[in-house]
């Protein structure tokens, strides 16, 4: 039978394992069914570069899939957008991209070839203009960089 310190030592280490993962790109995919398939979402790659405003990296627009610059379009020019949470403010739970106050941030799908469902991919923009890009479901963000910022 396992202790209460064991347990919650064995819970620090297998948080600390998914951290270092995360830190080395390493993915935690288990064998079984659907390992080592493909993943349905388009990654970008980050730049080396951190912004000067988030700390982020930065991806460049023109470097950002085809899907993703389609709802950039959408919110330049105020939709229609086809999902109803588009427009949603997002909480920004996961305190990854800089903090603000609540309803500063809107969220917005970006399609994902394949899915049935929304997917993992968003744009997130802030009052000021900043513009997010996510393909992990929040877990980490770039800056997008229009061409006018380069």
């Amino acid at each position: 039978m396992i202790t209460r310190c064991a347990r919650i030592g064995l819970s620090v280490l297998a948080g600390l394992a998914l951290l270092l993962a995360g830190l080395t790109g390493c993915s935690g995919g288990a064998a079984g069914p659907g390992a080592g398939a493909p993943s349905r979402t388009t990654a970008v790659a980050p730049a080396t570069r951190p912004t000067a405003s988030s700390g982020l990296p930065v991806v460049p627009e023109s470097e950002l899939p085809a899907e993703a610059r389609r709802t950039l379009a959408l919110i330049r020019s105020g939709g229609p957008f086809p999902y109803a949470k588009d427009g949603a403010v997002f909480s920004n739970f996961e305190r990854v991209l800089p903090r603000r106050e609540r309803g500063y941030y809107h969220e917005y799908t970006v399609k994902t070839p394949g899915e049935r469902d929304r997917g993992a991919r968003r744009i997130v923009t802030g009052r000021q203009g900043e513009t997010y890009y996510t393909d992990d479901h929040y877990q980490s963000f770039r800056e997008v960089a229009t061409d006018e910022d380069r």
